[in-house]
């Protein structure tokens, strides 16, 4: 399959199945003339990939999670301490986020009643 046709059946952009290559997660052969080819089952590992990324798991981590993904895209229970960290990681940033949304909130109210008592 031409990088174009991947790109077309997956949704994804051709400079992006690139830059899968270069991380090590997507493989292609060259034909002769220098054009890249992938084997039928690039399709399912760029859909796979780009559920990791929207499960928030950097590229690196991707890498080394593949060769431990089921065809179910289920992961083997080596890794599952990285997703948990991964997972932590995430909670650690949503309640930090809170925090500041909280923060940024009451100024927002505060700002507004000193406003209205002004008036």
């Amino acid at each position: 399959m031409k990088i174009g046709e991947l790109a077309a059946e997956t949704g994804t952009s051709v400079r992006l199945l690139r830059y899968y290559e270069e991380q090590g997660l997507l493989e292609s052969y060259r034909l002769d003339s220098g054009h890249r080819r992938y084997d039928d089952s690039a399709p399912t590992v760029v859909r796979r990939i780009r559920a990791l990324l929207d499960a928030g798991l950097p590229t690196r981590v991707i890498r080394d999670l593949q060769p431990c993904i089921s065809p179910d895209g289920t992961v083997a229970g080596c890794k599952l301490e990285t997703l948990q960290e991964h997972l932590e990681g995430l909670e650690d940033r949503i309640s930090a986020l809170s925090e500041t949304r909280t923060s940024l909130a009451g100024l927002i109210s505060a700002t507004r009643a000193r406003e209205q008592h002004l008036l």
